[in-house]
Formats: C-alpha cells, sequence, structure tokens
C-alpha cells in the first residue's frame, strides 16, 4: 500500500480505537507521510514509509490480496508505543494485512516502529519520531 494511502487508512483506524482522543496529518515538514496520534493524554508522531511488491512500479497500483486478518496482540494506550499501535492495526482486523512486526520486541533492538506485511507482497514501516 502507498504510503499517502496508509496513512489515510490509519487516520480511520485510529479515530475508531479506543483512548484516541485525536489524530491528525502532518502535512509538510521533515518527514512525509507523518501522522500525530493523542491517546490516553500522550502524543505520538509517526510516519509511514512504503515498499512496493517485487517488480511493482510506482506508476500503477498493486493490487489488493485480502486473505485474512493477521495475529496480534493487544497492549494497553500506556504501553510500548510501537506495540500499541501494532494492536490497533490488528483489532481492526484488516483482511490485506499477513503479519505486523513490532520493532522493540526484536531482540537487541531499541527502535520503535512497526512493519506491517500485506498479502500482495507491500510493506509499511511506521516509524516512531
Amino acid at each position: 500500500m502507498r504510503p499517502a494511502e496508509y496513512r489515510d487508512h490509519l487516520v480511520d483506524v485510529l479515530k475508531n480505537t479506543p483512548d484516541v482522543q485525536k489524530v491528525d496529518v502532518l502535512e509538510g515538514g521533515p518527514y512525509p507521510y507523518a501522522l500525530t496520534v493523542t491517546a490516553a493524554g500522550r502524543e505520538q508522531r509517526w510516519q509511514v514509509i512504503g515498499q512496493l511488491a517485487e517488480g511493482a512500479k510506482h506508476d500503477t497500483p498493486t493490487p489488493a490480496v485480502q486473505a485474512g486478518p493477521p495475529a496480534f496482540t493487544s497492549v494497553p494506550v500506556d504501553g510500548s508505543p510501537d506495540a500499541w499501535l501494532a494492536g490497533a492495526i490488528g483489532a481492526a482486523e484488516p483482511a490485506d494485512t499477513q503479519r505486523i512486526e513490532v520493532w522493540s520486541a526484536r531482540e537487541g533492538k531499541q527502535d520503535r516502529g512497526v512493519t506491517v506485511f500485506f498479502h500482495n507482497g507491500e510493506r509499511a514501516f511506521l516509524r516512531h519520531l
């Protein structure tokens, strides 16, 4: 999924997520395709980066593949931001998503973010700013 398209999808998902008070798209600035989320009184900023499926071109969309939602673990809003975001994405039961990987859960890693793997071979990287 293209970064702008996935960012807009996340805005819709997060607006319907418990404990979320506000979601805004951040236009301009140093981070393209960014958004800010206020959940349980804490502000989080995320940047969406996309990776096309192998052989795909930017001038034509990659067809979506629907094959069932990914497994996920719900995390309280006061937990790790990337684990919480992954849980919010998984709770929306996206049929186009194969799996969700939380960066801070990787052994020896300190970065916070989420990789969303789609059934059609595309990926979205959600980097915590």
